[in-house]
C-alpha cells in the first residue's frame, strides 16, 4: 500500500554546520528553513522565515530586522563568486520592514539592505552591496526612495506611503504566524 503524502521534486539542500542564532521569541521560522554557518545569525522581533529559505553565516554575521519577511527558496548571506575578502566582518544586515521575496540572493561581505527594501522574485544583490531605504539596486549606493527599473531608469518615490506599507506589512506577517507553523527552539 502506498503512502498518500507526496513526495518533494525538489533536491534534498545540502545542510552544513549547525549556525549559532539568537533569536526573538516572537519570530516565524519554518522547521524546513536551512541555518548554516559558523557566525551568529540574529533575527529581530516579528520577523518571517519561509520554508526552504536559507541562511548560510559561513561567510559573516547575519542580522535580520524587525517584521523582515525572507520568502521560500531565498537565499542570505551567499558566498561571492569574487574573492577578494571584504573590509566589513559583518555578513549581510537586512533592515527592518524589508521582504525577501521567492529565491532571491543576497551575497555575504558587508552588505546592507535598508529600511523598507524588497528584493524582488529571482534578483541578486551583490557583496558589498548598499541599498538605502526602500531601493534595490545591487553594487552601488542609492539615494533614499529611490526607484530603479530595469533598464537603468531611476525616479525619487515621495508619495509618502512609507508607513503604509508597514502597516500592510504588519498585516502580511500576522497572516504568515498563523500559517507557517513554526519551531525556533529546533534551531538552538
Amino acid at each position: 500500500m502506498s503512502s498518500s503524502k507526496r513526495q518533494s521534486i525538489v533536491p534534498r539542500v545540502q545542510s552544513g554546520p549547525k549556525a549559532p542564532v539568537n533569536f526573538s521569541s516572537s519570530i516565524t521560522i519554518a522547521d524546513s528553513a536551512l541555518l548554516t554557518g559558523n557566525h551568529t545569525i540574529n533575527i529581530s522581533s516579528e520577523s518571517v522565515v519561509h520554508p526552504r529559505a536559507k541562511l548560510d553565516s559561513s561567510n559573516g554575521r547575519i542580522t535580520i530586522g524587525r517584521r523582515c519577511i525572507i520568502h521560500e527558496r531565498s537565499s542570505i548571506g551567499a558566498a561571492s563568486a569574487d574573492p577578494t575578502p571584504s573590509e566589513s566582518r559583518d555578513g549581510v544586515v537586512i533592515s527592518d520592514y524589508a521582504t525577501v521575496e521567492v529565491g532571491a540572493i543576497v551575497e555575504s561581505g558587508g552588505t546592507m539592505i535598508g529600511e523598507g527594501c524588497v528584493l524582488g522574485v529571482g534578483c541578486k544583490v551583490g557583496k558589498g552591496a548598499k541599498l538605502g531605504k526602500s531601493v534595490i539596486l545591487p553594487g552601488e549606493l542609492v539615494p533614499d526612495f529611490t526607484v530603479v527599473y530595469s533598464n537603468g531608469i531611476r525616479r525619487t518615490d515621495r508619495r509618502g506611503v512609507a508607513d503604509l506599507k508597514n502597516k500592510a506589512q504588519a498585516r502580511q506577517i500576522e497572516v504568515l504566524r498563523r500559517l507557517i507553523p513554526s519551531n525556533p527552539a529546533k534551531f538552538q
